[in-house]
């Protein structure tokens, strides 16, 4: 075995971080922590899944006409196209709270059942015990869970079991609750009325005795949270199918929701679309009440004149007269008709009433410019009532559309004045026509005017009527025959668990229990700084390591002369057995043993050292170079009265008279000495290189116990007098950083023959493998065994 290494061979080694391998001992030496981490972590996933309420995915598919707004009005494109809206906008209006809200009032969702369980309610639907009615016009009981219990088929208890409760008000304010119900006995299928709530609860289950829960919510915080609980997304981008889906604690209520929403928006989109027609009927109504009046007047006068005048024909003269009048009349009255719709829509527009516009083609005008302006303009009014529903007044948007509504409002009445001074010319001109023709009627008998007068007045009206019941036909008819654009193409089914997923949970739970610890273990070793084990100096230091040793647990630090078979003495005859690779057997040894600071057991190992020499029989001598902080009189129970600092300084001329015998064969020792006021400045004077000479030539072995390097400055300079230097390190004591501080003194003063003792390791955690003298710590040797006995 050899330890002449070159430089080159610790050149490469890391200084920083720590390897992966030396950490899998560590985490093997705490697999009991480990499983009781995982232990605790699944007992968690188990009751995360216990206590996690079930949720299951409900989807649905539903088309969307491309480039068409879904609430559009006509089939056919506006002028401006203002009324086409994207795919985004479609998703966002179909997740917009007031789709929600018309839904939920299709729904009794209202009332929320649950089947009490040990960790978690169940939510029932369709299939409660009970069924409870909720008069939403009286104040009511919101957001907690009510208890219902009952004892009989005839009455039933309410029970508030929960720290708060909302009031909720008929005017759609909420309030907390601060005086709770009592608990008191109410009868089955009646109204049941008080401050804080009014309900009728009707009994479905043949159970005498029985409890369930509910809990009662308003309709605007359900469309809330539904709202916010749908999720609308593309099949995929190059197809108008939207794909629907919810997160439901129970499959069959959101299933019931999502088909219900998508009828709910067909639903709205058919009646956006009817709605012109209805405005196109409900005004002929109103024109139709007034002429059908007058038709049922003039048809009575035409019946009693004849009557009472027995004249039922007319001359062939009176008849031509007639015909002209009745034409021209009819004419007029329909231009009459005309110029009134002309001046309701001035009125409308000048109001801003758009939702009451009637088209011109629904009441027989034919003016495509007028017809395409009014339809753009509705659709431009639709636009904004989509935006409105997810967007703010203030919004760009709204207000671009705004713009464009108020163009289009100008447009129209710019055009409205030119129609309605045309239509005032063809009226007067018709007026004038008229009034010509009358001319011959009056040459015609009394009788006879009288006859025509009353027939003018009721085929006017016959024909103004039938012209309105034609036209109110035809929106009817096309009311009717209008279907939704939008579909459904798959209604809504499940499509499986959400959460809680056992198996992953578990899985998670195990996972996370190992790594707990395990992270734990990365944690503590990048953020120790001390030195714990022999791999991390193996690894880093730029010199050999020569020999580990074990932690001395007694109050002794002569382990060698006193426990000869421990671990301990046998780490040092290691180190003295390495020492004879690196230096010649045959010579006489001077070493010196120092560390970085004081207390990673130098001075120990510099006894024990000197005593494992001393047992081969080389005269050994143990020389105390640390004159700041002398230690090893102590352990050999000396006095400290001479020693090297007496010699050096002159007090004793002859250092063999100071030199104490240790009591142990073969071993002296030369104490350090009272404590000097110049120690460096002695250890370097002439006096103590010619002691070192004369020492040498009378003890085999001489080993120099010196002061720490990082705390004086003189110990560097003794490197001069000896063979070969061991510099100590100390399990959980060194710190990291003082491997860099060796390995920068080596390389930046090129010094020779150092080398590294690894000192104070807990035998009780050695790792076998590691270290070239760990041996099979304590209990192997017979001293290790009397001590572990003893304690």
């Amino acid at each position: 075995m050899s330890f002449e290494r070159d430089d080159q061979d610790f050149s490469g080694k890391n200084g920083t971080g720590f390897e992966i391998k030396s950490l899998i001992p560590k985490i093997v030496q705490i697999w009991p922590w480990i499983l009781v981490s995982i232990v605790v972590c699944f007992s968690v996933g188990y009751l995360i899944t216990k206590t996690t309420t079930p949720l299951y995915k409900v989807e649905s598919k539903f088309f969307i006409k491309d480039k068409e707004s879904g609430l559009a009005i006509f089939e056919k494109p506006a002028i401006m196209d203002v009324g086409n809206v994207g795919m985004q906008n479609e998703i966002i209006i179909l997740k917009s709270k007031p789709v929600a809200y018309q839904t939920l009032q299709e729904l009794d969702f209202d009332v929320e059942y649950y089947k009490e369980g040990t960790f978690i309610n169940e939510r029932l639907y369709k299939n409660s015990p009970i069924l409870i009615q909720a008069d939403w016009t009286s104040p009511q009981i919101i957001d907690g869970i009510v208890k219902l219990s009952w004892e009989s088929n005839e009455s039933f208890r309410l029970s508030f079991e929960e720290e708060g409760y909302t009031k909720f008000l008929p005017d759609g304010s909420k309030v907390p609750l601060s005086n709770f119900p009592e608990d008191l006995e109410y009868p089955f299928n009646e109204w049941v009325e008080n401050e804080q709530f009014k309900l009728k609860i009707t009994k479905l289950d043949v159970a005498e005795s029985g409890s369930t829960l509910f809990a009662l919510k308003d309709l605007k915080s359900l469309a809330s949270a539904y709202a916010s609980d749908l999720e609308v997304a593309e099949v995929s981008p190059q197809a108008t199918i939207m794909n629907l889906s919810l997160n439901t604690t129970n499959t069959l209520l959101g299933k019931t929701y999502l088909d219900q929403l998508m009828e709910s928006y067909l639903k709205m989109e058919l009646d956006d679309k009817n709605y012109v027609y209805a405005n196109t009927i409900a005004f002929i109504d109103n024109q139709v009440s007034g002429v059908a009046d007058s038709l049922r007047y003039f048809e009575s006068q035409l019946e009693n004149f004849r009557s009472q005048n027995k004249i039922y024909d007319i001359s062939t003269e009176g008849a031509a007269v007639y015909s002209q009048l009745s034409e021209l009349e009819a004419t007029l009255r329909t231009e009459e008709f005309k110029r009134e719709y002309y001046s309701n829509l001035k009125i409308y527009l000048v109001n801003e009433n758009y939702r009451n516009l009637v088209v011109p083609s629904g009441i027989g005008i034919d003016d495509p410019i007028l017809q395409a302006l009014i339809e753009n303009l509705m659709a431009m009014q639709v636009e904004k009532s989509r935006l409105l529903a997810t967007q703010k007044e203030l919004s760009p948007a709204v207000q671009e559309v705004n713009r464009k509504i108020n163009d289009a409002n100008q447009s129209i009445q710019e055009l409205l004045n030119n129609i309605d001074l045309n239509s005032q010319l063809l009226i007067n001109d018709l007026k004038n026509r008229i009034g010509q023709i009358e001319g011959n009627f009056r040459e015609l008998p009394q009788t006879e005017q009288s006859l025509l007068r009353i027939e003018r007045q009721f085929v006017r009206n016959e024909k103004l009527y039938t012209f309105l019941m034609e036209r109110r036909a035809e929106a009817a008819i096309t009311k009717a025959s209008n279907k939704a654009v939008n579909k459904i193409i798959e209604p809504a089914t499940p499509s499986g668990k959400v959460s809680p997923k056992p198996l992953r949970n578990f899985i998670a739970a195990i996972v996370l229990g190992f790594l707990i610890p395990v992270l734990f273990v990365f944690l503590k070793e990048a953020l120790r700084t001390k030195i714990e084990d022999v791999k991390f100096l193996e690894s880093r230091l730029n010199v050999p390591l020569l020999a580990t040793i074990l932690l001395n647990k007694t109050n002794s630090s002569l382990v060698v002369l006193n426990q000869g078979k421990s671990g301990i003495s046998e780490g040092f005859r290691s180190l003295r057995a390495n020492l004879k690779f690196v230096l010649p057997s045959d010579q006489q040894i001077t070493l010196m043993i120092t560390s970085t600071i004081s207390g990673e057991g130098k001075t120990f190992c510099a006894i024990n050292l000197a005593s494992v020499y001393s047992l081969t029989g080389k005269r050994t001598l143990l020389v105390g170079c640390d004159m700041r902080k002398p230690k090893i009189f102590d352990d050999f129970n000396l006095k400290n009265n001479n020693g090297l600092s007496t010699i050096l300084s002159g007090q004793e001329s002859d250092w063999r008279s100071v030199i104490s015998p240790s009591g142990y064969d073969n071993l002296d020792v030369l104490l350090s000495g009272p404590t000097p006021p110049n120690p460096a400045e002695l250890l370097f004077t002439e006096r103590f290189d010619t002691l070192i000479k004369e020492i040498k030539e009378e003890y085999d072995v001489v080993i120099l116990d010196t002061p720490p390097v990082g705390l004086v400055s003189e110990t560097l300079d003794l490197l001069s007098h000896v063979d070969l230097t061991l510099f100590v390190f100390r399990q959980n004591y060194s710190q990291r950083n003082f491997v860099e501080a060796l390995n920068g003194m080596k390389s930046s003063k090129d010094l020779k023959n150092i080398y590294a003792v690894f000192n104070g390791v807990d035998g009780s955690k050695v790792t076998y493998g590691y270290g070239y003298t760990y041996g099979y710590g304590y209990g192997y040797y017979d001293d290790d065994k009397k001590k572990t006995f003893l304690s």
